[in-house]
């Protein structure tokens, strides 16, 4: 399979983002969230953005909302905070009416809000693109398990709908962004829980490491059906068939030349390089779920190794929890009195240390050392034997380049060709026939799964089998088929 490489102007297209972000946004949009009071700055921003200016807020009206609403909610707020830290003069023992509207003013200056003038009155209100990078971050916050079978499956359903010609390059364009997010986060569970682990390590409590293993770990980074992954009932299962699929796309020139011109009306007005550049990186996007056993396997040795470190931390804490520290100090009270008949003996009998109870020390097995290797130079007969080996399964292995040289050899410019007419004078040639008969039999089954297969075998020309004809031919018989050659764009037209 041949996987498209990114043109260099493709390559160059990526690096637009360096330049673009502050084009979008205002230069000063994250001082709040760099400050000493970030943390409170975002958990207003939060509440204005659930109360106010998000998806699932009420709508909004035309004009926006007045200051005053705006700054009371602020105000209602800054009354469930704790304490905030001295910054920029203003003092935390300031009226919450004061705060409020210096922060109001502060989100106003760094560009979170805009003021409009509507009449006398000035009114709230913020840029779409601001309020579109908010809501991004709260989503990103709020990240969950992710369940791979409904992205995957969405992923299938979009790729066929573009195979079967109900959907353009909106479609292809939304499923590479799809496929794209999918493998990034695969790619960075494993780094997630790397960094879980690291910071689980600082716990002093058994209880803080069980509870933060459990919340943090399992229920916040884990994969939601990471279980299912590798059984056929999952959805991933059917990758391969959405690598065929977009490996269609990518070749046929038919859907090439459709979803390029797609991207060259509605997105590069015109621009036919840029269209081509944008439907490679598309292309390529998707191509990169073959890799994805790659990044599950690497997920895997993640979690192997966390669940290991996790069980040693805790056998380690649930065997030296003992009341050794009591037992001394009870027994250090119970002398101070004088009541030493009293007392017992806290320890077992014997050395507390001694060299019986000491671990062994590692024996070494000592391994015989490994023989040279013999080095034997074959002989002309063994090597003529090699290349007549190859030469032989040169001739009977058969590839989409060479059945479509045989094909093109038997049409000679025809459109149609019988089966029955085929002259079969090598072993390559009964071998093309029988790839032939394979192709037809598949291209005429019910099964959408082997005429995807066949379509990629059959490169410019299509096999249908005969109704009840049978060929008998000196070399090989079974039943007939009619090669057909596929017509171009140009030709249709």
């Amino acid at each position: 399979m041949a996987f498209p490489q990114l043109t260099q102007a493709a390559r160059r297209a990526g690096t637009t983002a360096a330049t673009l972000l502050f084009d979008r946004l205002p230069d000063r949009l994250f001082a709040p969230l760099s400050s000493v009071n970030r943390q409170r700055y975002w958990a207003l921003l939060c509440r204005l953005h659930e109360k106010r200016f998000g998806p699932d807020a009420p709508l909004p009206p035309s004009h926006g909302f007045s200051v005053r609403e705006i700054v009371q909610d602020i105000e209602d707020e800054l009354y469930t905070q704790d304490i905030w830290d001295a910054e920029d003069g203003h003092s935390p023992e300031t009226p919450i009416n004061i705060r409020a509207n210096q922060v109001f003013h502060r989100f106003e200056e760094s560009g979170w809000f805009r003021l409009e003038k509507h009449g006398v009155e000035k009114r709230v209100a913020m840029r779409p693109t601001v309020n579109q990078f908010l809501t991004i971050l709260v989503s990103f916050a709020e990240t969950g398990p992710v369940f791979l079978s409904g992205k995957i499956r969405s992923i299938d359903l979009n790729i066929q709908q573009v195979v079967e010609g109900k959907a353009d390059g909106d479609t292809l364009s939304e499923t590479a962004e799809q496929a794209r997010h999918l493998l990034e986060h695969v790619r960075n569970t494993g780094t997630n829980i790397r960094d879980i682990m690291e910071a689980l390590a600082h716990e002093t409590t058994t209880a803080e490491y069980v509870r933060r293993f459990f919340s943090d770990y399992i229920e916040q980074v884990f994969i939601g059906d990471y279980r299912e992954l590798r059984t056929k009932e999952h959805p991933l299962s059917r990758r391969q068939q959405i690598i065929r699929a977009v490996d269609e796309l990518y070749s046929s020139e038919t859907h090439r030349t459709r979803l390029i011109t797609w991207y060259e009306t509605k997105r590069c007005t015109g621009d036919r390089h840029k269209a081509e550049v944008l439907f490679e990186k598309d292309i390529h996007r998707l191509l990169e779920l073959n890799r994805i056993d790659e990044y599950l396997d690497r997920l895997d040795d993640e979690i192997r190794r966390a669940n290991r470190r996790a069980l040693a931390y805790l056998d380690y804490r649930l065997r030296s929890l003992r009341p050794v520290d009591h037992l001394v100090k009870q027994a250090i009270a119970t002398a101070l009195a004088g009541n030493l008949p009293a007392i017992s003996d806290p320890f077992p009998p014997g050395d507390m240390i001694s060299g019986d109870r000491l671990a062994e020390p590692r024996r070494t097995v000592d391994r015989a050392p490994p023989s040279n290797l013999r080095r034997e130079r074959p002989s002309d007969v063994q090597v003529a034997r090699a290349h007549i080996m190859l030469r032989a399964r040169e001739a009977r292995s058969m590839t989409p380049p060479k059945l479509a040289e045989f094909v093109i050899g038997r049409l000679a410019g025809a459109d149609k060709l019988s089966s029955d007419s085929l002259v079969l004078a090598s072993i390559s040639d009964v071998r093309a026939y029988q790839a032939l008969a394979g192709l037809g039999l598949a291209m005429s089954s019910d099964s959408r799964r082997l005429q995807l297969s066949a379509a990629a075998m059959a490169k410019g020309f299509r096999v249908s089998m005969a109704d009840d004809t049978e060929h008998d031919g000196a070399l090989i018989a079974g039943r007939s088929f009619t090669i057909e050659r596929r017509k171009t764009p140009v030709e249709k037209a």
